[in-house]
């Protein structure tokens, strides 16, 4: 084998043709692809562009800032998305209450007074207790009322005196005027003169006029001697009924002084064991108040009882305070056991109407309408979604709005999806918390949305 000098320079070999070219058998042959270019060139080798680890890092960072920015906006989209707050529908027992304030009162309250003016002697009666009818409660001094009497008896004598006086003067005349008329007829008409005979007749009916006069003094007399009894009988005050003194307005030597309207000296409630219940309604609730209607009341003595009342009168008449028409209703009430007393402070609840298994949903679903916030459909569209431009969506239509009830309402429900949707609904009854549906589309187990929310941006 030749040994070369790597120093020394390798001559150039003339070109021969493919065909003439003879190789010695010693001899290595280097193809193409076996020659390093660094050593034809004295240069390091240049690598492609798919191997270069700057490119790849510089993808690597598109592609994570690319998802970052995916990310954020996806995030942002679905804390943008409103937030629904639901009720399932469901079937229960509804009860329309109405409530009213008010006072217990007797159901009969007698006002005992005196019609005479007098000093009060004796007072036989106080506060609560049980009278009975015809009992004396009060005296009155009868002294001046003794001599009144004594004075109509002398002049009912006087007057029957002056009707004997009158009789006899009558039995007189009638006597002279029979004789008058005797003379004449025996004298053939010549005696008595016509005018003797004219004046005994006039005497005559004088007299009978006097003793019709005397007649009528005495049935005078006799009607003050009437009063003057009766006027002594009243100063004895007696009760008119049964019953319990609830107020005492009179203590002996007190002066009563009868006017045109009596003096009350006594409060009496007939029957304790039987109240009522005075409660003024609000004209809104008045509609759905009955007679006949069960109710309970409290009161504050007893806070944790329930009393039971039932409604025997609603007034027509209002009544008006500080602007606020009400309507007075009596609801009676059963006081066996005397725990409640007059003039206690209630508040009553009237059962006005029960529905039992009926479409139930929350008065808040009937006041929500969804505002103008990005739809579900829209946050799950991701960048591209929020970078292209969409046209102005239409906002769903109630079929509520063409229904032909003034009753018909609308609520929202929320779909599958997690978008809102309008369901027609005829409203019944209200509670104040809960509403009935008597009417439209909506079923149990349909979530209805009761408000709406949106959440804060990440």
């Amino acid at each position: 084998m030749t040994n070369h000098d790597p120093q020394a320079p390798v001559p150039s070999a003339p070109p021969a043709s493919p065909a003439t070219t003879s190789l010695p058998a010693s001899a290595t042959v280097l193809t193409e692809a076996e020659v390093d270019p660094a050593t034809l060139l004295d240069e390091p080798l240049q690598r492609a562009w798919y191997r270069r680890p700057l490119i790849w890092a510089g993808v690597l960072a598109l592609v994570l800032a690319g998802g970052g920015v995916w990310w954020w906006q996806v995030r942002k989209a679905a804390n943008a998305a409103p937030i629904y707050n639901t009720q399932p529908v469901a079937r229960g027992n509804l009860t329309l209450t109405v409530t009213a304030n008010g006072t217990l009162q007797p159901t009969r309250t007698i006002n005992i007074g005196s019609e005479l003016s007098g000093t009060v002697l004796k007072v036989n009666v106080d506060v609560n207790d049980t009278i009975k009818k015809g009992q004396v409660l009060v005296v009155l001094d009868t002294a001046k009322l003794g001599d009144q009497i004594l004075r109509s008896k002398a002049a009912l004598s006087a007057a029957s005196s002056k009707v004997e006086q009158t009789q006899a003067t009558v039995a007189e005349a009638a006597a002279s005027l029979a004789r008058y008329e005797e003379v004449a007829q025996l004298s053939g008409g010549k005696v008595p003169s016509k005018v003797e005979l004219d004046t005994a007749r006039a005497t005559l009916k004088r007299a009978r006029a006097d003793a019709a006069s005397a007649q009528a003094g005495v049935s005078d007399a006799q009607a003050a001697l009437s009063t003057d009894q009766t006027n002594l009988s009243k100063a004895s005050i007696r009760a008119p009924a049964d019953g319990v003194v609830l107020t005492r307005a009179v203590d002996p030597g007190n002066a009563v002084a009868a006017s045109l309207q009596a003096v009350t000296l006594f409060t009496v409630a007939e029957d304790l064991t039987k109240l009522r219940l005075w409660v003024y309604v609000d004209e809104a609730d008045v509609s759905a108040v009955k007679v006949g209607q069960n109710a309970n009341f409290t009161v504050s003595a007893y806070l944790s009882r329930q009393f039971p009342a039932r409604i025997t009168r609603v007034g027509f008449g209002s009544t008006i305070t500080d602007n606020v028409v009400t309507y007075l209703t009596y609801l009676d009430v059963d006081n066996a056991d005397l725990n409640l007393r007059p003039g206690m402070t209630a508040t009553a609840t009237i059962t006005a109407t029960q529905r039992t298994n009926v479409l139930l949903v929350p008065n808040t679903s009937l006041r929500f309408s969804p505002s103008a916030q990005a739809s579900p459909a829209a946050a799950k569209g991701g960048v591209m979604a929020s970078l292209t431009p969409r046209m102005p969506g239409r906002t769903r239509q109630s079929a509520a709005s063409d229904a032909s009830t003034a009753l018909a309402k609308q609520v929202w429900v929320l779909s599958k999806d997690g978008i809102p949707v309008a369901v027609a609904v005829t409203p019944g009854i209200s509670n104040g918390r809960m509403t009935e549906i008597t009417g439209g589309d909506l079923t149990a187990g349909m979530l209805v949305i009761t408000d709406q929310k949106t959440a804060a941006t990440q």
